[in-house]
């Protein structure tokens, strides 16, 4: 995934929404991104997520959410904040890709040419999902079980 969008991350700011251990966003970081919010639900994870950000001291370009997704960027409409890449790996079975991603758009959480990154086990399900939405799939790429699935706005 990172060779295929590694021009975009210099500089840019990124989501890793349900960002579990925060192994993505640290990525991002580790690149060159210049911003990273991680949001997850789970007490459990932004516990991981702020360990793994202190081990790797990339902590000071980290803004880290403790909440649900959809209140998570309810939030982040109202600070105004606007995401280069967004990177979402919800949990497979739960299918609220779709709902997140409506919630971005509706929200404008993008930058001009902006892209979301969508992971998910049954990518049939994913693009018949995206189907009737404002968006253009650009790529699609299988690793193992996960697939991933590239958009951008369309406009």
């Amino acid at each position: 995934m990172f060779n295929i969008i590694n021009n975009r991350i210099p500089d840019s700011t990124i989501l890793d929404l349900f960002a579990g251990s925060g192994a993505i966003g640290i990525e991002f970081l580790s690149r060159g991104c210049k911003k990273a919010y991680f949001c997850d639900k789970s007490h459990d994870a932004i516990k991981y997520v702020y360990s793994n950000l202190k081990k790797t001291k990339l902590e000071d370009n980290a803004i880290v959410i403790n909440k649900e997704y959809d209140k998570a960027l309810i939030d982040l409409k109202n600070l105004n904040v606007k995401f280069d890449i967004i990177f979402l790996d919800p949990p497979y079975n739960l299918n609220i890709s779709k709902d997140a991603i409506n919630q971005v758009l509706e929200y404008e959480l993008l930058n001009e040419n902006g892209i979301i990154i969508v992971e998910t086990d049954d990518k049939e399900r994913e693009i018949e999902s995206l189907k009737n939405m404002d968006i253009n799939i650009y790529d699609i790429r299988k690793y193992g079980r996960a697939n991933l699935i590239f958009l951008t706005e369309r406009g």
